[in-house]
């Protein structure tokens, strides 16, 4: 360092110190205050779904957000168009699958394709314009969990023996497998496709290097197994939900965990970020999704639930949140999804 650049007073450490709590709150562009967020939440609107025959295990919304898939133990997926109505006629069923649909994803990059995970020991992907499915491969497990790379070249699927299949989406083979010596729950990609996210049974995600798939590192802030994990849409933080009832969000950049989310009781089996990355939903066994904002780590909202939740998915563009879980209907499951969605209801100038 040259003495002369401190004596002129020149920037010589780049120093950003956090500056505390972001407590801004935001309806897409405009800024509302936290009672503002609140009575919306209060205003909100559920619709329900019905169409399956046995329990939703999976629900997920395409890119664009017009179309929302849901995968059930009844061996079909099923594609919703939500906002022409609640009537099963709105939707379109695939069937090929012999066994359950625990998990479904659809292509980033194609509004069009979808990905389901069976323990038929199979993956499937659909053409929902057609309801056709385009191809088959067999993945020699029972296949738990599924997610699609962001540039839409890759499939990464999970099974029960927690073995990892990469399979290229334009040949539909299976690039390579990847063995894991502990037990795995969820995977996911970053916003980059550099990096491979896996939850594991000993309260840690392992970060691996892609696609050479090398350890990076590893994030230990659960002292129970990991459940699920989601990327924010912004790129800024991981969330990882796990068997101690906890999320935990972790800074992209650091691998630091930067706060907790406390209000669960009971092992968070499924979460997702808002569009913008404000929101936070999670859920458990707790009768109750949780909606937290995510710089401050406040509860803004409670959504009431007769059951344990499976899946929730936020939508891509806009503040609806899809839901569906272990609702029981005439004994039996209900086989239904619902949409929650909250409006702005402050006067218009």
């Amino acid at each position: 360092m040259d003495d002369s650049e401190v004596d002129t007073g020149k920037v010589v450490y780049d120093w950003d110190p956090p500056t505390g709590i972001i407590e801004n709150y935001w309806f897409h562009e405009n800024q509302v205050s936290k009672n503002d967020m609140r009575d919306m939440f209060q205003a909100s609107r559920i619709k329900e779904y019905k169409g399956h025959k046995e329990k939703v295990h999976s629900v997920a919304w395409n890119c664009d957000g017009r179309r929302l898939a849901s995968g059930s133990v009844d061996k079909t997926a099923r594609v919703w168009i939500p906002h022409r109505g609640t009537d099963i006629k709105h939707s379109l069923e695939l069937k090929g699958h012999t066994d359950s649909v625990d998990q479904l994803d659809w292509d980033p990059t194609h509004p069009d394709r979808l990905a389901t995970a069976s323990c038929d020991k199979t993956v499937r992907i659909w053409d929902q314009r057609s309801g056709k499915c385009t191809a088959t491969i067999n993945t020699g497990g029972e296949n738990i969990n599924i997610c699609w790379s962001p540039n839409g070249n890759h499939i990464a699927v999970g099974d029960k023996s927690d073995t990892i299949s990469i399979i290229d989406t334009r040949t539909h083979e299976i690039l390579y497998k990847h063995e894991q010596k502990t037990e795995v729950n969820e995977i996911a990609w970053n916003a980059a496709n550099d990096l491979f996210f896996v939850t594991t049974g000993q309260g840690t995600v392992r970060v691996f290097e892609y696609p050479e798939f090398t350890m990076f590192q590893s994030l230990r802030g659960h002292t129970g197994n990991c459940y699920c994990l989601e990327v924010d849409p912004t790129c800024k933080y991981l969330a990882v939900g796990g068997a101690d009832a906890l999320v935990t969000l972790w800074d992209m950049k650091t691998g630091v965990c930067v706060r907790s989310f406390s209000e669960l009781s009971w092992p968070v089996r499924t979460l997702s970020f808002s569009y913008d990355g404000q929101l936070i939903a999670s859920a458990s066994e707790d009768h109750f999704i949780d909606i937290s904002h995510v710089e401050t780590g406040e509860s803004l909202h409670h959504i009431d639930c007769s059951s344990a939740m499976n899946t929730v998915a936020w939508h891509p563009r806009d503040y609806y949140l899809a839901y569906a879980g272990d609702e029981m209907a005439d004994g039996r499951h209900a086989g239904n999804l619902r949409i929650f969605s909250i409006k702005d209801q402050r006067p218009t100038l």
